[in-house]
């Protein structure tokens, strides 16, 4: 199984730091490995406390399903085939901002999660950190 090295998610991390700034936002972001570990995080200056466990949530949830949180969401809705599943896995979340990190060779290394603004801001955010390794 491939996994994120400590040296991607840096630049992972670092290049979501940038599209949170261009935003004008401030954001944890949590990146995990491909067994959902947790390789790095970042709380910016003044982000949101209770978005940390959020961010972390948002990695995991993403990597556990190897879906985008936002696609998780709309399944999970009432009458959704996955109605209810944020109650499994010690809890999850099932709205944007959580990403599936993939390599050159397409195979799922890791995801990122983010926290701290809009769903909209949290998924662009964490789409410009998956993106920064390929």
């Amino acid at each position: 199984m491939a996994n994120i090295t400590l040296e991607q998610a840096r630049q992972i991390i670092d290049a979501a730091i940038k599209k949170s700034e261009s935003l004008g936002v401030k954001m944890n972001i949590a990146v995990v490995d491909s067994g959902t570990n947790l390789v790095a995080f970042n709380k910016m200056d003044d982000a949101w406390l209770g978005s940390i466990d959020i961010s972390q949530k948002k990695a995991r949830t993403a990597r556990y399903f190897n879906m985008d949180t936002g696609i998780i969401g709309s399944l999970s809705q009432p009458g959704g085939s996955l109605y209810n599943i944020e109650h499994s896995n010690g809890g999850l979340i099932t709205f944007p901002g959580g990403v599936v990190i993939k390599n050159r060779a397409g195979e799922i290394i890791g995801a990122i999660g983010v926290s701290g603004s809009t769903v909209e801001d949290d998924h662009a955010v964490a789409d410009a950190g998956a993106g920064a390794i390929l």
